[in-house]
C-alpha cells in the first residue's frame, strides 16, 4: 500500500512562509499526478494545487501568486511552498495522489495568526 507522509507545518505569523513536505512510498510516484489539499475545521476539504507527472501545475484561485507546488521525483517527495500566508490558510494540509487513493495520511497543521 502506498503511504503518504507530510510533514513541514507549524504556527507562524501572517506575511509568513512554511514549506511542506510529502514523501511517497512506493514505485508509483514518478507517473502519478499528485496533489495538495487541505481542510479547516467545519469546512470539506479542497485542492489547494495539483502538479501532473511531467511538472505541468494548477492552483485553486486561493493559492495563485502565493503558492508554489513542486515535485523531486528522485526523492519521492513533492513540496509545497507557501508564503504571504494569510489566517484563512489555516488548515491540516493532506497529499495525494490524483485522482485520489482512498485514504489519507496524517495531514500537517497550518496554523497562520494574524
Amino acid at each position: 500500500q502506498v503511504q503518504l507522509v507530510e510533514s513541514g507545518g507549524g504556527l507562524v505569523q501572517a506575511g509568513g512562509s512554511l514549506r511542506l513536505s510529502c514523501v511517497v512510498s512506493g514505485r508509483i510516484f514518478s507517473i502519478t499526478a499528485m496533489g495538495w489539499y487541505r481542510q479547516a475545521p467545519g469546512k470539506q476539504r479542497e485542492a489547494v494545487a495539483t502538479i501532473s507527472s511531467g511538472g505541468s501545475t494548477n492552483y485553486a484561485d486561493s493559492a495563485k501568486g502565493r503558492f508554489t507546488i513542486s515535485r523531486l521525483n528522485a526523492k519521492n517527495t513533492v513540496y509545497l511552498q507557501m508564503n504571504t500566508l494569510k489566517p484563512e490558510d489555516t488548515a491540516v494540509y493532506y497529499c495525494n495522489a490524483v485522482p485520489n487513493l482512498d485514504y489519507w495520511g496524517q495531514g500537517t497543521q497550518v496554523t497562520v495568526s494574524s
